[in-house]
């Protein structure tokens, strides 16, 4: 997660920087914005994990003997039974479903990344070495 800080110590050593209302509301937009990536990150790496066990599960039915036995497929929080052809069909909407809310996600982080990066554009004009808008190593 990227900290946004302004060192005091710093500000008061230039007398030349001060924090306009303006500039403080760009800071809180920009760490907003990257709550609000971070948030999307995690949700994408969930959705990819997602589409993994929807692959998986694909393979493995692939290894599945007799196709006529009634086959587990979770609907909410509860199993259904399906046969081989409905169970192949159900897979394939789960992962079209998945692929569609992936790309969604990948967008929304394209925008907000671009948003981000002006805002930072901005502020490190105006403050320079003073502000920290660098993502925190992990």
């Amino acid at each position: 997660m990227a900290s946004v800080a302004v060192s005091k110590d710093s500000l008061e050593s230039d007398s030349d920087i001060h924090i306009t209302l303006e500039d403080q509301q760009k800071i809180n937009r920009f760490a907003r914005h990257n709550a609000k990536y971070e948030e999307l990150r995690d949700d994408l790496k969930n959705k990819k994990a997602d589409l993994q066990n929807l692959e998986d599960a694909s393979d493995d039915l692939l290894l599945v003997e007799d196709e006529s036995a009634p086959i587990p497929f979770v609907v909410g929080e509860v199993f259904v039974h399906f046969n081989m052809e409905e169970t192949k069909e159900k897979l394939e909407e789960a992962k079209n479903k998945v692929n569609k809310d992936i790309e969604a996600i990948d967008a929304e982080c394209t925008n907000i990344k671009a948003m981000m990066s002006d805002l930072k554009t901005q502020l490190y004009a105006k403050f320079g070495n003073s502000i920290n808008l660098e993502a925190e190593e992990e």
